[in-house]
């Protein structure tokens, strides 16, 4: 019989504890390579997860025992509520846009004439100020608006083509997006329990940062994404009682800008209104002016602090700052991940520098989701029992 080989001096407890932590560095990034291609449909399934979980929980309550057929059902509230109308709009959005484009390139638009309007409203020393620096060169801005005009088409021309090519790629990362959010509804607490455990942090350490992560990504995308919306919809009802064309260009427009704090949406009713100030239309740039700053500007320093509030702790300026930097790294998701980023930031250096603080806060905190979550558990254990309890007739009237 042969003898045994003798063990390696390398194989220690030490080496392989290096090697084990080196093979799952290497198979965490090797899967995350294989999950970029659709890092954005699995970002976006996370942020719908987190934002519908309450009307999962609350499904879950009617029927406890079919998880599946509960997560369906919020499923089909996203696609419905959340989907089909982004869709719609986006399909309008491009329309309008396209026509805009004609009559810019046709000179129907003419930029150069509005300017020289609104310019002759200036006071005389502004406008010698403006003359020094070449800025009323009206024909050579109106050549140039036309050669940007022209060279946008002949950018967009291409991705027109491209977008088409790559329509089955969206619908491929749609549908993966749609099918990681079934199962992240149906079994987001344990894969958060499990997520939790593997970070190698304190408990502390690790429910403040979590906590972060998700009230971030909730003020973030419900708060600002209402305010966006709400402020678009103010702006657009308010220019197309005005008369303006293309509203619903302009209201998408100026519900992105709304995105941006200390931005915002008068970047586009400001210089409307100067027009119409500028063409004699005296009455409806007052209004505009008026609407802009009392409706349009209000709902900002309004809903805001109500649907984001101060969970995030953060100054408009470092929101600015990381929104920008966010859209400019990660495009459109970075208007969601520039402030998650920054968050993560500041949180991860008061641990480091007030971990008293921190502490205490989190204490509390925690104490808080205790209670509501032994409220929730009690509104469950009702439900379940009524369910039990309740009569077969009274349960197949209702389903009738």
């Amino acid at each position: 019989m042969t003898d045994p080989l003798p063990p390696s001096s390398y194989n220690t407890p030490a080496m392989q504890r290096r090697f084990f932590i080196t093979l799952l560095v290497l198979v965490t990034i090797a899967f995350v390579v294989v999950l970029f291609p659709f890092y954005g449909a699995v970002f976006w399934a996370l942020i719908l997860a987190m934002l519908f979980a309450p009307l999962q929980r609350a499904v879950q309550r009617r029927i406890p025992t079919r998880p599946n057929f509960a997560a369906l059902i919020t499923l089909s509230v996203v696609l419905f509520l959340v989907l089909l109308p982004i869709s719609l709009i986006l399909a309008s959005l491009v329309r309008q846009a396209t026509a805009v484009y004609g009559r810019i390139a046709s000179g129907e638009i003419d930029f150069a004439s509005y300017l020289e309007k609104i310019v002759s409203l200036l006071p005389e020393w502004i406008r010698q100020r403006m003359a020094d620096f070449g800025l009323l060169d009206l024909a050579g801005l109106q050549e140039r608006l036309r050669d940007s005009a022209a060279a946008v088409g002949q950018a967009l021309a291409p991705q027109a083509i491209n977008i088409g090519q790559n329509t089955l790629q969206f619908l491929v990362a749609l549908g993966v997006m749609l099918y990681l959010l079934h199962f992240l509804l149906r079994d987001g607490r344990a894969l958060a329990a499990a997520v939790s455990r593997a970070i190698p942090l304190a408990d502390e350490q690790k429910s403040h940062l979590l906590r972060k992560f998700v009230t971030v990504i909730k003020a973030t995308v419900k708060g600002n994404i209402a305010v966006a919306a709400t402020q678009g919809a103010l702006g657009g009802l308010i220019l197309w009682l005005l008369g303006i064309q293309g509203v619903l260009l302009w209201s998408v427009v100026m519900a992105f800008l709304s995105l941006l704090p200390a931005v915002g949406a008068g970047i586009i009713w400001g210089p409307i209104a100067l027009y119409f100030l500028a063409t004699g239309a005296v009455w409806q740039g007052v209004v505009l002016i008026a609407y802009g700053i009392f409706v349009i500007g209000l709902v900002d320093n309004v809903l805001r602090p109500i649907l984001v509030g101060k969970d995030t702790k953060l100054p408009d300026w470092l929101v600015l700052i990381t929104t920008l930097g966010g859209l400019a790294v990660f495009g459109l998701n970075g208007f969601v991940i520039g402030p998650l980023i920054a968050a993560l930031f500041v949180a991860a250096w008061d641990l480091f520098t007030s971990p008293e603080k921190v502490h205490a806060e989190e204490r509390r905190e925690a104490m808080e989701e205790a209670v509501a979550e032994a409220a929730e558990e009690a509104a469950d254990e009702a439900a379940r029992e009524a369910i039990v309890h309740e009569p077969a007739g009274a349960r197949g009237a209702a389903d009738a």
